[in-house]
């Protein structure tokens, strides 16, 4: 019986011969490190065809330079008794490279000395490190894919986790429409290639059939050029496949960016003489790597492609609910704006959403030149966040045209706010329905007027803006912070009150208007973010840097002053009063008929030292008598009282009761305010009229006054006719045979815009021509 260990009498076989069966590489080398023997297994793994090593040194197994010092401290370690373990980079006879996986021990003497090394090798895919590498790369891939949501950002993350670790170059080519271009081109050590050989970024890219890059693509699989010395292929240019040689190139992967059926483009990498690698060669493995991770890039790709178009619809949307990229000319204004949306929210925890919020701004021309100006800040963001902001902008301005002041306008704009319920069914799968609250707004609205400097403005809720007078940089002081639109929702009881404030600017004084975006959820270089107040610190610091320069300069620096990406959009409006005083003549007069001679000879001095045309002021002082006329005939006559005169009638017979029987109707005087040339009501008016009262021994009215004011702007004036009349002219439809009626009418159709306008002690009635220097 055979014990364990001991072979069977038919099995006694030569060593050599199991040595050779055996799906392993044996090398047994003397104690000076020379190769004695090697299986049939080592000269396939290793590249040799006989016992051309034996006799030789273990480096003639072709282990890599940088691994000749690995094999001396294997061969010391073993020597003294030891077992070692690693890997080794072989470079074979023909060229190629193999990663062999060793396992050595002592060669013992039957007396226990160690006379030799034995080691036992096989092919490894990697070594341990390049494996972590390797394995770590696609972790580190899938983090930075899952990162972002931007395409130029998601393209940027994947080339630089891919170079240099990887590859010294990495193209990534995506299709627009049916033609590729180039979208990537990264190199290690910032090497960039010369103008005209390969594609640069933006540039079309045309691969002849043959190319790796178009096979990858044909093939919908991952090509691999293993040794670009051995591979001939026809390059785009003969520039860029002479670049190619210049360079080195040694191996190249070609990958096709393929989701869900679509081709998006496609993916190379390639190695070259940029730096020095243990292997300058791709493998299978790396193949299946790099295709493995092109799946992955082309998903995120096309992740990106749809929240991009997501995203421009939606910017879309609200570019054009906001005014235009460059402000109207404005008189005595110098404007700049800017709109900045948020980064996509995805890396803050709160879902993937677009980039469109509530912020908004806007610059309404007003009468006689007047300005009025306004920001504010829609609570959340999203789609509804837009859609609230278009119709308060649009309310805004609509509100805006009644010329009120600001503390109206907001308590009008509030009470529209809090109509902006909706019913919705409850989330929480009750079949009952909710009331979706108003939405919260905090607004500043503003009102200037350039010739006389006067700033008027009512808050609600929003931050002050920041005021620059001869370079220094302070707040515009709001005596009353104001409530939020909609916060009173409807059903609660109070009032949220709007404070009407007014203050002066100087020649040259600069707003800063801002949304809370700018200041807000900025973080640190530590992790930590920056509070409100260190954010305005840092604002204002920027600012003054710039104090004296251009508004766009200023909406710039503050845009820029705070660190780190926003994480809510940011509107920034800069203002800056002009230097100089603009053109204004002024005049009160007597509302007599007489005056309105003297109220055009005014205007015709006024816009004859204007420089006005001859044709364009005769018209001019066309309407100034029509609205004057209107004046001195109605608004400033006060309406009398309807008189009763009751004529003596005989007595008739007695009635039943024995009283006489009643008197006929009183003969009625009409003295009602008429309307002659531009009837306020409609009616008539009559010179008779005027005599009557004193027939009666009615008081006279005491004499009033109107006042002409006429501006002068950059392409055009204005003429505005103050009086005391709280009442507003309308436009009367006058018949054929009426002799008035159609002042008004003339004005409305040969003025550029016309209106009306409550004051503190009565009306305004203005009117616009343009301007044309002669």
């Amino acid at each position: 019986m055979n014990h364990w260990g001991e072979a069977p009498d038919e099995a006694h076989l030569p060593p050599e011969t199991v040595l050779n069966q055996m799906e392993m590489a044996v090398i047994v080398c003397d104690r000076f490190s020379n190769v004695i023997y090697g299986n049939a297994f080592a000269r396939q793994l290793f590249g040799f065809g006989g016992d051309e090593i034996i006799g030789h040194s273990i480096l003639s197994l072709g282990i890599a330079e940088e691994d000749h010092e690995q094999a001396t401290e294997l061969a010391r370690h073993v020597l003294k008794g030891g077992v070692w373990e690693g890997t080794f980079c072989n470079l074979r006879a023909d060229g190629t490279t193999v990663y062999t996986r060793a396992h050595a021990v002592p060669l013992r003497h039957p007396s226990g000395a160690v006379d030799g090394t034995v080691i036992f090798a096989r092919e490894a895919l990697r070594s341990n490190q390049r494996e972590q590498d390797r394995y770590g790369l696609m972790e580190r891939i899938g983090e930075r894919l899952a990162g972002s949501l931007e395409l130029e950002s998601t393209l940027r993350r994947v080339a630089d986790t891919l170079v240099p670790q990887f590859a010294d170059h990495c193209f990534i080519d995506l299709y627009s429409g049916d033609r590729l271009f180039r979208r990537v081109s990264r190199h290690a050590g910032d090497w960039e290639p010369p103008p005209g050989t390969w594609a640069e970024v933006g540039e079309p890219v045309s691969y002849p059939p043959g190319h790796f890059s178009a096979k990858a693509m044909d093939r919908r699989d991952a090509v691999l050029v293993e040794d670009m010395i051995q591979h001939r292929f026809t390059a785009p240019s003969e520039s860029s496949q002479r670049l190619g040689s210049e360079m080195g190139i040694t191996s190249v992967i070609s990958a096709p960016l393929l989701v869900r059926g679509e081709m998006l483009g496609v993916m190379s990498l390639a190695l070259s003489n940029l730096s020095k690698r243990p292997d300058p060669h791709y493998d299978g493995f790396d193949r299946d790597l790099l295709g493995a991770i092109a799946s992955r890039v082309a998903l995120a790709v096309d992740n990106a492609l749809l929240f991009e178009e997501e995203r421009d619809t939606a910017l879309a949307f609200q570019k054009h609910l906001l005014p235009g990229d460059r402000p109207p000319p404005l008189d005595g204004l110098q404007v700049a704006w800017r709109y900045e949306p948020a980064r996509p929210l995805e890396s803050h925890g709160h879902g993937i959403q677009t980039q469109v919020g509530g912020d908004w701004y806007d610059v309404i021309p007003l009468s006689a030149g007047r300005v009025g100006l306004v920001i504010g800040d829609v609570e959340g963001r999203g789609a509804r966040a837009a859609a609230v902001m278009g119709q308060l902008r649009a309310a805004l301005r609509a509100f805006a045209q009644d010329d009120k002041p600001p503390a109206d306008i907001l308590r009008k704009l509030d009470e529209w706010v809090r109509t902006m319920t909706r019913p919705e069914r409850m989330r929480s799968g009750w079949n009952s329905d909710d009331l979706v609250r108003p939405p919260l707004v905090s607004c500043t609205y503003f009102v200037y007027d350039a010739w006389s400097r006067v700033l008027e403005f009512a808050n609600a809720g929003h931050d002050p803006p920041l005021l620059i007078v001869d370079g220094e940089v302070g707040e515009l002081a709001f005596e009353s912070e104001g409530g939020m639109l909609g916060l009173r929702a409807p059903g609660m009881g109070g009032e949220i009150l709007f404070n009407e404030e007014t203050t002066e600017l100087k020649p040259g004084a600069t707003l800063v208007l801002y949304t809370d975006g700018l200041i807000d959820r900025r973080q640190r270089d530590d992790g930590d973010y920056y509070t409100r107040e260190e954010s305005r610190e840092l604002v204002r610091g920027a600012v003054a840097k710039v104090a004296r320069g251009g508004v766009e300069a200023i909406a710039n620096a503050a845009y820029d002053a705070v660190p780190g990406d926003i994480d809510d959009d940011v509107a920034i409006v800069v203002i800056r009063t002009a230097g100089e005083e603009l053109a204004v003549e002024e005049r009160t007069f007597t509302a007599e008929p007489i005056m309105v001679s003297e109220a055009r000879r005014m205007a015709a001095d006024a816009f004859a030292t204007w420089g006005m045309l001859d044709e364009q002021a005769e018209l001019a002082c066309l309407l100034v008598s029509e609205v004057v006329t209107n004046v001195v005939l109605h608004a400033t006559a006060t309406p009398q009282p309807r008189r009763e005169m009751v004529v003596p009638v005989p007595a008739g017979p007695p009635g039943r009761g024995g009283e006489p029987l009643s008197a006929p109707p009183p003969v009625q005087f009409n003295t009602e305010f008429g309307t002659g040339l531009d009837a306020f009501d409609g009616g008539t008016f009559d010179e008779d009229d005027w005599n009557l009262g004193a027939d009666l021994g009615r008081r006279e009215p005491p004499t009033k006054e109107f006042r002409l004011r006429l501006r002068r702007g950059g392409d055009a004036i204005w003429v505005e006719v103050f009086d005391s009349d709280m009442r507003l002219p309308r436009i009367r439809s006058a018949g054929e045979t009426d002799e008035g009626g159609r002042g008004l009418y003339l004005v409305d159709q040969l003025a550029t815009r016309w209106g009306a306008r409550p004051t503190p002690d009565g009306k305004a009635v203005w009117f616009e021509l343009p301007l044309t220097p002669s």
